[in-house]
C-alpha cells in the first residue's frame, strides 16, 4: 500500500497541474467507493494537500476531494482520454475527471481496495482513519515528547502501533521497518524511554525523507504521478531482506508475522 512518500511524491506532481483547474465533466465505476467522484463536476480545484496517506485536494464551493490509493490504485493525468484499445488498464479505470485544459485526470485501480470520497472542507467525519490519524511526522510542532505520549496511550508492539496511524501518521509496513531498524529498536518492544522514543521520531522523518527524495517504493503496483517507478526499494534496509544480511552488523535478518503483519529485523542490532 502506498505510505506517505509515494502520495506526498504524487501530490508534489500532480498539485500544481491541477490547482486553478475546473472539472468539465467527472465520471465512475458503479461501486459507491468511487461514484463520489461525479459530484465534483463543474468544480475548480483551488488547493492541493494531503494527511498521511490520504490526497487531499480542496475544491470551491466549500467541497474537498478525498482520494485514498488502497493497494494498486494509480492516480496520473493524461494529456487526453484513450480508447480502451490504447491503454491496457482501461478495464481498471475507476474514476476520471475531464479538466478544462483538455487533460483528464484518472484513477485506477486493479483490486478496488482505494476510495473516493468528497466531503465539506476539512469536514473527516465520514472517513475514520484520516479523522482519527496521529501527527504529521515533519509537523514542526510534533517532538519526541508528544509521540512518546501517544505511544505510551495503548500496550501494543511498537510496530503495531506506528501502523494503526495513531501515534503518528503515514508510516505503513515498509516505512516502520526501515525507521525500527535505524533506531535500533525491536518491534516487539511495548514501552520506548524518551531517549529512544526521540531516536525513533528522527528515524522515521529520516526515513520517509529519503523516500520522498527517491519518489517512493515500488516493489510491485506504485507508479507515480507521471506513470514511473520510485527508486526507493533499491536502499532498503531492512523491509523484504529476511535471511539476507544486516547493512550494519552482518547478521542475517529475521523475518516474521507480528500481529499479522510481516516484519522483518536485525536479532543483533534490534535486540528487545
Amino acid at each position: 500500500m502506498p505510505e506517505l512518500p509515494e502520495v506526498e511524491t504524487i501530490r508534489r506532481q500532480l498539485g500544481p497541474e491541477l490547482v486553478g483547474r475546473t472539472i468539465v465533466e467527472a465520471g465512475s465505476h458503479p461501486s459507491t467507493k468511487f461514484t463520489p467522484a461525479r459530484e465534483t463536476t463543474g468544480c475548480s480545484f483551488t488547493a492541493d494537500g494531503r494527511r498521511g496517506k490520504f490526497l487531499l485536494f480542496e475544491l470551491d464551493r466549500e467541497r474537498e476531494l478525498i482520494v485514498h490509493l488502497g493497494m494498486t490504485g494509480k492516480l496520473r493525468l493524461r494529456p487526453r482520454r484513450r480508447s480502451a484499445e490504447d491503454d491496457p488498464e482501461a478495464p481498471y479505470l475507476r474514476a476520471w475527471w475531464s479538466l478544462d485544459t483538455g487533460d483528464t485526470l484518472e484513477f485506477v485501480d486493479v483490486r478496488r481496495f482505494g476510495r473516493i470520497r468528497v466531503v465539506p472542507t476539512g469536514d473527516y467525519r465520514s472517513i475514520p482513519t484520516l479523522a482519527a490519524a496521529g501527527p504529521e511526522p515533519f509537523d514542526p510542532d510534533f517532538d519526541g515528547k508528544r509521540f512518546r505520549e501517544l505511544l505510551s496511550a495503548s500496550r501494543r508492539r511498537i510496530k503495531t502501533q506506528l501502523l494503526s496511524q495513531r501515534p503518528v501518521a503515514g508510516v505503513g509496513n515498509i516505512y516502520a521497518d526501515e525507521a525500527l531498524w535505524l533506531a535500533r529498536i525491536n518491534p516487539k518492544a511495548t514501552r520506548l524511554s524518551q531517549t529512544r522514543a526521540d531516536d525513533l521520531l528522527d528515524a522515521i522523518r529520516s526515513v520517509l525523507a529519503k523516500g520522498i527524495d527517491n519518489g517512493g517504493t515500488t516493489l510491485r503496483d506504485y507508479r507515480d504521478g507521471q506513470g514511473r517507478q520510485g527508486d526507493n526499494q533499491h536502499t532498503l534496509a531492512a523491509y523484504g531482506r529476511g535471511g539476507l544480511p544486516c547493512p550494519r552488523c552482518s547478521t542475517p535478518l529475521r523475518s516474521a508475522a507480528i500481529d499479522a503483519r510481516t516484519t522483518t529485523w536485525c536479532p543483533k542490532c534490534q535486540q528487545r
